[in-house]
Parts: C-alpha cells; structure tokens; sequence
C-alpha cells in the first residue's frame, strides 16, 4: 500500500487591511505553501491619506479589494478581539476564531479624542477614519456657507491632518479657523512652513498658531487663557493612536500602546507574531506616522515571516525618507524634501506642481497595491529595492 504526504502549509493571519497589511499580504505569495488570511473591519480598502477630501466631498475614498488582493489571499471581513499567543489562535469580534503559524500585525493608528480635555470625546469630530470622517460629512453637508455669515468651522491640530483638512474645507466656502497649538507642520523646513502659511491665508483660514484648546463645547471651543470662540463644527486632528489590540492580548507594547518589536519586527514576546505600519514600535525606533512608512515596512514584516518559514534568520528592518507632502486645496500643495532620517532640507515644491505631484504620489500608492498584487515581488520596488543592512537608527539597540 502506498501513502502519499501531504506537504505542509503554513497558515498566516494579516491583521489589518491597510497600505502596511495590504501590502505584507501580497508579498507573503511569494511562497506558494502559504495559505494567507486577511481580517480586516470593513469589505473595501480606504484611502486614509484621502479623508480630508472625502469629508469636503471632492473624493470617494473606498477601493475594492477584489483588485487590491492576490489570487489565494482570503478576506474575513471582522475585527480581531485578542490573539491568544498560546493557542495560535486569533479570536474575532463576531465569535469567531482563526489558528494561524504567524500574525502579521498590522491594524494600524485610529482617531484620539483625548480625555484630559472636556468635551472633545463628546462634541468634536475626527478625519482619521472612515466612519468618523462619514459622521463630519453628513454634519458638514448640513451647513450652509454660501449664506452669510457662514457658520465657523475649527480645526484642532496643526499637523499634516489639520493642515489638508482645513485647507480643502476653507476651498470648499467653509469659514474655517486652524489651531495650530504651538506651530503649523512643525516638521517641515522654516521655508516649506511660510509657504504652507502663506497658502492657507490665500484660502481664507484663520490661522491661530499659538493657541491651545482646552475645552470643546457644543458650539464653541475654550483656549487656554479662557477666551471663547465660537464653532458650528470642531474638529480634532491633533494626533493618533492605536488600537488596544496588542494590550488587550497581553503584549508588551510602548508608551503609545504599539507593538514593541526588535530590529526584524518580531513581537519581543513572540516570535509567531510580526508588526507592520503605524502600530509597530521596533525598540523606539522613531517611525513617523504615515503611508510612507507603512508602504516600506508592510513588506518587510511579510520577509520576516517568509524567513522564519525557511528556517533561516529574518534581515533587521530599514527605512529611509525622502520628504512629505501635502495637499492644500486642489489648486496648491507641497512637497517637503527631507534627508532619511526625515529632518528637512530647506527645499520644497509648492503651488500647481506640488499639488500635482501630491496627487501623483497618492494615484501612484494605489496603483503599487494593484501592482504588488498581480506580481508579489513588486513590494520590493516600493521600498526602493533590497539595500544592504543599515546602522540602527537613534534609539534602538544594536
């Protein structure tokens, strides 16, 4: 009697389907004995670095999976509760459980809403999801700005966020007032910054650099020294956070509640499970917050997995910059040149041609998930290619 073997798969749960987990998806096929599962809250991918345009209304920022996903790579639309390291085994909001042999990690950042200030959780709204972006939509669709006096708009926060999104409201006829709470884009080069400045003064926002909100009310917000300003709408764009995913599975994590990794984004916990994107925390490496850092990393998670697979040793993680960019309204932009360690240079393009290569660099992102998706080596492209191992950035042990 002859048996016959069957060869072993190895089953690889993505948590999370955005740039980092859509990516690390794609890249895990260059295996074939790979069975890859991705669990991700909602049917359709989101643009998240288009949601400023989706709540002024000028963008639909939904994509469907179907061309965004390779063949084999199976979709469970849910949210993971916990992962239960011991058990292998990732149990869902709906009840549900999926075993795995390795967790890509990738369910990114989420809104705050901070607690330490009355009244933001309860009346301001936030851009940084879909559905919450859909909620200041319908509030915004409300409002009417071409009737005199148009009702007054407040942007908290004077990040790339607030920035864009005040900028396209103000485009849009909106009365908007940002508030920059120390300083507009902070991280751009005293140049880029007067030319943001400068831009935003053009569309008609009010720009309050230097104040701080301290209360949100129904219709106004607090500063710091008392003064009341009135707000039909307020918006908070003054940072991230992460889901309590890690916590909630009893995982190390940092001080923003991000996986703590080592150098290969190996959970320092557990080896079965690796981070990608903006919940990964490599030893403090200083990882910025955005598409450009899950679009180098969300690879090189899925290498870990595929090295630890063939038995062999994972590379230390690298990443480089090369600047940010900005939308300011449809009409202007700009792109902000940095060295790769993300400090700026005194070098930006603003105006018509930042806004079209902003737009280009939005377009492109897309088209390399498409691109990665028909050809699973292409993730190595996005990153800029295979690179020699690089010195750890500052803070993170050797």
């Amino acid at each position: 009697m002859t048996t016959h073997h069957t060869p072993t798969r190895t089953r690889v749960v993505v948590l999370g389907g955005g740039y980092s987990g859509t990516l690390a998806a794609n890249h895990l096929r260059m295996r074939a004995d790979v069975d890859i599962t991705l669990v991700n809250p909602r049917p359709h991918f989101v643009e998240r670095i288009r949601l400023h345009q989706f709540v002024a209304g000028t963008y639909v920022p939904t994509v469907d999976y179907g061309s965004l996903l390779g063949d084999g790579i199976r979709l469970v639309v849910d949210t993971a509760a916990r992962i239960d390291a011991d058990a292998r085994r990732i149990e869902l909001a709906s009840g549900r459980t999926l075993d795995y042999d390795y967790v890509v990690y990738a369910v990114g950042s989420t809104a705050t809403l901070p607690e330490s200030v009355p009244g933001a959780a309860e009346f301001a709204y936030s851009v940084a999801e879909l559905e919450s972006a859909q909620r200041l939509r319908d509030v915004l669709d409300t409002l009417q700005p071409d009737v005199p006096p148009a009702p007054p708009v407040t942007v908290v926060g004077g990040g790339l966020t607030g920035v864009e999104t005040a900028a396209e409201l103000a485009e849009q006829g909106h009365r908007v007032t940002l508030i920059g709470g120390g300083r507009v884009v902070p991280t751009f080069s005293g140049a880029g910054r007067r030319a943001v400045v400068r831009t935003l003064r053009r569309l008609g926002v009010t720009l309050l650099e230097d104040d701080v909100v301290t209360e949100v009310r129904r219709d106004s917000v607090v500063f710091a020294d008392g003064a009341v300003r009135p707000s039909a709408v307020t918006i908070w764009a003054a940072g991230f956070g992460v889901p309590a995913l890690a916590a909630a599975s009893e995982l190390r994590t940092d001080e923003l509640g991000r996986l703590l990794t080592d150098e290969t984004l190996t959970s320092v916990d557990d080896e079965r499970i690796v981070a990608a994107g903006d919940c990964a925390s490599p030893s403090g490496a200083p990882l910025r917050m955005c598409c450009a850092t899950a679009t180098q990393i969300g690879p090189q998670a899925a290498d870990t997995v595929l090295a630890r697979i063939a038995g062999e040793v994972p590379s230390r993680f690298h990443f480089a910059y090369g600047g940010a960019c900005i939308s300011l309204g449809r009409r202007a932009g700009l792109l902000q040149f940095a060295r790769r360690d993300d400090s700026p240079v005194n070098v930006y393009v603003g105006g018509r041609a930042g806004a079209r290569l902003k737009e280009a660099i939005c377009k492109g992102v897309v088209w390399g998930l498409r691109r990665a998706a028909r050809h699973p080596a292409f993730a190595i492209a996005l990153r800029g290619g295979p690179r020699p191992e690089q010195p750890a950035p500052a803070g993170v042990a050797p």
